[in-house]
């Protein structure tokens, strides 16, 4: 009986820890941050170096008590991948209590569940309004006026519920990127028959970056860093394919404005450098309180994270208007954002993930995907401009990622004993607690 119940902890223990992860793999966290986090909650709950392998689509884990026992293992498929920094910042909590020692199995499991089976106080509608108030923030930020914001931010929450809606049929995301940046461009090109003054090239501007803000850029990049070939390379085929789609849409609504005759222009980017930095920053801390509000967030993190926000697209700006291209100022810019997102965190009490994400999020390369599109739709000599811009458009989703995760690296340096992990695991962490090994290390393995 001793042995059934043994193995019925173990079996509950290694549980806990796919549960976990998986919530942490679906929320974006790196696929290295949800390895450890696991081996840590597997550790401070008694179970000694268990195997651990994180995928895409994938978590598994096994532990073998005696090399002459059979080895336990559990599997368990990621199936959701919906940003929710309220869920995602609870089972941090969650887990630093574990790691304290001031939670035991039973009452882990106990939480876990709650987290996962309640609801949000926030409303659903009010989260669509979050979007349309992130996009009026782009309207701003891009210099646009009262007309631009108000049809920005309707734009959005058409988009929202439309992309709910698809959601709640299955589509895969491929198609509702599709559909986002179909609607997006039509509504524009709908605003600019109506109106000659109005500016349709900031709306469209406006909503991409809405439909590039749920693309996990930043976690591909990681994984890459970290060791994870596999995960990363999965993770940059789905965003590629999400880009893809809203390339598809916007597409598909410029060539229907030629049909009808709608000049839809374009955004050069020597028109952002007479944008005041100062409304700049004011829009882009707008946006990413607005991205972070619809992502559920908690609402104690909205202002810094918005403050957060401006002052990183003071720095983009700044250098923009100093001649030093879009690139380097963005990369600047994202490694501010990692150097202050650890100590606003842990002061805001939130994985750094929520600060890293939401506060880079004004600086997607919207406006370089819009402006090469528009080229290629004029054809000719525009082609190899038009070309140039979207690789600019990498470029910019490049140093993003890479800017914040140095940022990271500098801000937050790893403890001794994290350097008795596995090498592939070296690297900042954005979710999970530091410390690798529990405080208290008198407890015994179950089996």
């Amino acid at each position: 009986m001793a042995a059934m119940s043994e193995a019925r902890e173990l079996n509950l223990t290694l549980d806990l820890c796919l549960r976990v992860g998986e919530l942490l793999l679906s929320s974006g966290a790196g696929a290295a941050d949800v390895t450890a986090t696991m081996q840590t909650v597997a550790w401070s709950l008694g179970v000694r170096y268990p195997e651990v392998d994180v995928t895409f689509t994938s978590l598994s884990m096994s532990y073998q008590p005696d090399p002459e026992e059979p080895a336990y293992t559990l599997i368990r498929q990621v199936k959701q991948r919906d940003i929710d920094y309220e869920d995602l910042t609870l089972v941090d909590h969650l887990v630093r209590d574990i790691v304290a020692g001031t939670v035991e199995l039973k009452e882990a499991r106990t939480r876990l569940a709650r987290i996962v089976s309640s609801g949000h106080i926030t409303p659903r509608w009010a989260v669509s309004l979050g979007w349309g108030v992130m996009c009026a923030g782009v309207g701003l930020q891009l210099g646009g006026d009262v007309a631009v914001i108000a049809i920005a931010f309707v734009a959005a929450v058409c988009i929202d519920r439309m992309q709910f809606e698809m959601g709640r049929r299955r589509l895969p995301f491929f198609y509702r990127q599709v559909a986002g940046g179909g609607v997006a461009t039509i509504i524009a090109v709908l605003a600019a028959a109506v109106s000659d003054e109005l500016d349709p090239s900031l709306v469209v501007t406006a909503n991409i970056i809405m439909l590039l803000a749920g693309i996990g850029f930043m976690g591909a990049l990681q994984d890459a860093l970290s060791g994870f070939y596999v995960t990363a390379g999965a993770r940059l085929t789905e965003a590629l394919l999400s880009t893809a789609g809203i390339i598809a849409g916007v597409s598909g609504g410029l060539t229907l404005a030629e049909v009808v005759g709608v000049d839809v222009g374009r955004l050069d980017p020597g028109a952002s450098d007479l944008i005041q930095v100062s409304v700049a920053s004011l829009g882009g801390a707008i946006a990413a309180a607005g991205f972070a509000f619809s992502s559920y967030a908690p609402r104690r993190t909205l202002l810094p994270i918005g403050l957060v926000a401006g002052v990183a697209m003071a720095i983009a700006q700044s250098g923009d208007l100093g001649g030093f291209g879009r690139t380097w100022p963005t990369a600047v810019a994202a490694f501010f954002v990692g150097l202050v997102s650890y100590t606003v965190a842990g002061r805001m009490r939130v994985p750094p993930l929520v600060v890293v994400v939401s506060a880079v999020v004004p600086m997607l390369p919207g406006l370089s995907i819009y402006r090469g599109l528009s080229l290629l739709a004029e054809g000719g000599a525009a082609t190899s401009e038009g070309l140039l811009a979207l690789i600019t458009a990498a470029s910019v989703a490049i140093a993003l990622s890479s800017g914040v995760i140095l940022g990271e690296y500098v801000a937050q340096p790893l403890k001794r004993e994290a350097h008795r992990l596995e090498s592939r695991l070296a690297g900042p962490r954005l979710v999970g607690p530091l410390r690798t090994r529990p405080a208290r290390r008198s407890r015994k393995p179950p089996v």
